[in-house]
């Protein structure tokens, strides 16, 4: 059962109402969680599309131009892993998993396949909110004109910002270079020996946090704040499987595990 924002949370729902509108796709089965979140979302000013079925949900994203996607992990027709496996062949569109237990095992199956974050039913609405929110700041980012100036936002508590994020678009470098790998953080193009490099939303965040600070050991914790908006304790299964995607895509060797504290981006 799905737990909608109560009468106390009536300022944080004015404060994250969505000042334009954002089209989400929600793949769930159980019809009382799939009406309960449908409500609780369009109560915070999303649009949401709905379905059922997992090959129902595929075909929608295909049909529909969606801004996130909510997907449940047990789905009849295509379950949820496999249905996030489908979308990233073909769309960069945020995915957001929803597992009823929490099992280790279906978080990790669920971030390997491509999906960004996740939530654990019985879903927290202002959590999930919380989480849609970060997702679309990411795709914003990701999607955002070369020309436009950087949008300026707060450092991190307990850790320094995200400095290109912070400079205005003409102090932004105009390329970062680490052996073979380029990386335009005006245009947001990433290239590997002169191929362009397709990168999610979540993934690219988190390789400019990495090339902000070349050779520096970034803890999971940072990674958490800096790339996933996290204001809270969060699980650091996200930060580790991104990574293990993000190599797949630029090279095993570019990112090196420091044991015990994180990860760093190789000068070369």
């Amino acid at each position: 059962m799905t737990r909608p924002p109560g009468d106390d949370t009536g300022e944080l729902l004015s404060a994250t109402r969505v000042p334009e509108a954002v089209n989400v796709l929600l793949v769930e089965d159980d019809a009382v969680i799939r009406r309960s979140v449908q409500l609780a979302l369009e109560r915070y000013g999303y649009r949401v599309d709905v379905t059922g079925d997992g090959l129902d949900g595929l075909d929608a994203v295909r049909a529909g131009a969606h801004d996130v996607l909510i997907l449940d992990v047990m789905l009849p027709g295509l379950d949820g892993i496999s249905l996030c496996r489908r979308v990233r062949e073909e769309t960069l569109t945020p995915v957001l998993m929803m597992s009823a237990r929490g099992d280790a095992l279906d978080v990790v199956a669920g971030l390997e396949a491509g999906a960004d974050d996740y939530v654990v039913k019985p879903v927290d609405i202002p959590v999930l909110v919380a989480r849609i929110r970060s997702l679309l700041r990411r795709a914003t980012f990701h999607q955002r004109p070369a020309a436009e100036p950087a949008r300026q936002e707060p450092a991190a508590p307990g850790g320094p910002g995200s400095r290109h994020r912070d400079l205005p678009a003409e102090d932004v470098p105009d390329l970062l270079t680490f052996g073979g790998l380029t990386i335009d953080p005006r245009g947001l193009d990433v290239r590997l020996d002169g191929r362009a490099i397709a990168l999610t939303p979540t993934e690219l965040r988190l390789l400019l946090v990495f090339a902000e600070s070349p050779g520096t050991v970034l803890d999971r914790r940072r990674l958490l704040r800096e790339v996933w908006d996290y204001g809270w304790e969060g699980d650091t299964r996200v930060v580790d499987l991104c990574v293990v995607r993000l190599r797949k895509k630029i090279g095993a060797d570019r990112i090196e595990t420091v044991r015990g504290f994180g990860y760093k981006l190789l000068r070369s």
